[in-house]
Formats: structure tokens, C-alpha cells, sequence
């Protein structure tokens, strides 16, 4: 589900801040490296909005492809260090996962899906309570923030337990 840390008009980071290298370097990276992500901290500076890429999200799920097209992405944003607030780079990405560049282009340039994007952020910020991000949603529990494999085990565990008891 779409959420934007620093949403229009907020400005957002700059990578070579102290406060991104600060917290890549203590809690992203050796997350990160942990768990085998291959990831870093993107050099496109300052970093984009992502509502374009959300609303390009909107597309590319009306046409079955909002998985793919999400996880493309992400990588490349944080592995690639692309700039996805670009019209060019997202219509590539989209054309990638198999979506009609053209019509992708279209659809964003004229905005054809902020109403849509805007919904989904309504929805979480207003109806899932979504404060942060990742969040999880596990039946009746709601975490927030990274969790290890080990809580989200025993969280999907109860929770599938009381489901069989309700």
C-alpha cells in the first residue's frame, strides 16, 4: 500500500546528509546485510518524491502487473540508484515488466491515476493507522517498524492459532 515519508510540498533528503549516512550506516546496512539484501543508499539527490511512482503503481496493478512493476521499482531505486521521480526512468521500468510504455506515459504525464493514488494514501493514513513503514498487518496485530523473521513467525503463528479457535 503506498505511503510517502515526505509527501508534496515536504522536501525530502539528501542522501549526502548526516542524517541518511548517519542512519544507513547504523541500522540499514547491517540489517541489510543480515538478512542479504543487496541494497544501498540511492546517490539521486535530492532523493524524489514517489508519488509518480505510486501513481504509476495505480497503472501497472489495473493491468495486472503491480507486483512486478513495484518490486522493479525498488531495485531500481535502492539497489540502482535511479531517479524514480523521473516520467523517463518510470516508463522504462514499466516497459520492463511488460506494460505498454506508451500508454504508461500517457497515463502519468496527464495524471490519469492521482485521484487513485490519492485514495490509497487516504486509506492508509486514515483507515489502516499506517504511521511508518514497513507495517505489518497480521490479523488482529499491527506491527510497525522492521521485525525479525522470529516475531513474525509467532505473530502469524497466534494469530492462525485464534483464527481457528474464533
Amino acid at each position: 500500500m503506498p505511503f510517502e515519508l515526505r509527501p508534496e510540498p515536504h522536501e525530502t533528503l539528501r542522501p549526502e546528509g548526516d542524517y541518511l549516512q548517519r542512519a544507513w550506516r547504523q541500522s540499514v546496512y547491517p540489517i541489510a546485510r543480515q538478512m542479504g539484501v543487496p541494497i544501498k543508499l540511492p546517490t539521486v539527490s535530492p532523493q524524489p518524491h514517489s508519488h509518480l511512482a505510486f501513481e504509476g503503481y495505480q497503472y501497472a496493478r489495473e493491468h495486472g502487473r503491480g507486483n512486478e512493476y513495484n518490486h522493479r521499482v525498488l531495485v531500481a531505486f535502492f539497489v540502482e540508484s535511479r531517479d524514480i521521480g523521473d516520467f523517463g526512468v518510470l516508463t522504462k521500468l514499466a516497459g520492463e515488466v511488460g506494460l505498454d510504455e506508451t500508454e504508461f506515459e500517457q497515463a502519468l504525464r496527464s495524471r490519469k491515476y492521482r485521484d487513485a493514488h490519492r485514495r490509497a494514501l487516504r486509506h492508509a493514513y486514515e483507515e489502516a493507522g499506517v504511521t511508518g513503514v514497513p507495517m505489518f498487518v497480521i490479523g488482529d496485530q499491527v506491527l510497525t517498524g522492521l521485525q525479525g523473521r522470529e516475531t513474525l513467525e509467532a505473530v502469524i503463528e497466534r494469530e492462525s492459532a485464534a483464527g481457528r479457535r474464533g
